[in-house]
């Protein structure tokens, strides 16, 4: 059937966004065959298990993109510092250009509320954090870090910004975005042994 991928990929935008913008609980099956317009034939053909295998798909997704954004950046960008302040701004660029629609910090719906749920979405979103984690260390390891302090690094840089994005999505304000900037730049300057400009 050729309208299948693109029925897929419907149903999953259309239930990112919702799960994003609303929660894991405040969104509905019904809701998401309504907005992503595909029968509801499709939506079980696809994830016959329901609602929470179409969230874990989600969760997926969200690791992949997000992980994308981080190794561009890391790509684009040589300095790790100016590479992960870039990322954070980015962040704060599209809390903006959404209108702060959609714009939930990954902890907030999907490791705080799904984990709750099921062993195996806990499980999802543990390997989500791991992963970017993971990419931030590998980073930091290339620029002499043992691998203890790289870990502890990136632990601390991912919760400060996911702290942010809450305080940015609570008051609609970057700032709290755009502070942890600042910050993440003079922890990783101090962990690099770089003298402050």
């Amino acid at each position: 059937m050729a309208g299948k991928p693109n029925s897929r990929e419907s149903i999953v935008d259309t239930a990112s966004k919702l799960f994003f913008k609303q929660g894991y609980h405040g969104t509905g099956l019904n809701q998401i065959i309504k907005e992503s317009c595909c029968p509801k034939g499709s939506l079980y053909y696809y994830f016959p298990e329901g609602k929470e295998e179409l969230a874990l798909e989600c969760i997926h997704r969200t690791k992949l993109i997000v992980a994308d954004k981080w190794n561009d950046v890391f790509e684009k960008v040589p300095d790790p510092v100016q590479a992960v302040r870039q990322f954070i701004e980015n962040m704060a660029d599209e809390a903006l250009k959404s209108n702060f629609e959609g714009f939930i910090p990954f902890s907030f719906w999907m490791a705080v509320e799904t984990s709750a749920i099921s062993n195996s979405m806990r499980e999802a979103c543990q390997s989500v954090l791991a992963d970017w984690q993971h990419i931030i260390s590998s980073r930091l390891l290339k620029e002499g870090l043992k691998k203890q302090q790289a870990d502890e690094t990136a632990e601390v840089l991912l919760s400060m910004l996911e702290g942010s994005l809450i305080l940015a999505q609570t008051n609609r304000d970057t700032s709290h975005i755009l502070l942890i900037s600042k910050y993440a730049g003079l922890l990783l300057n101090e962990v690099l042994g770089r003298t402050q400009t």
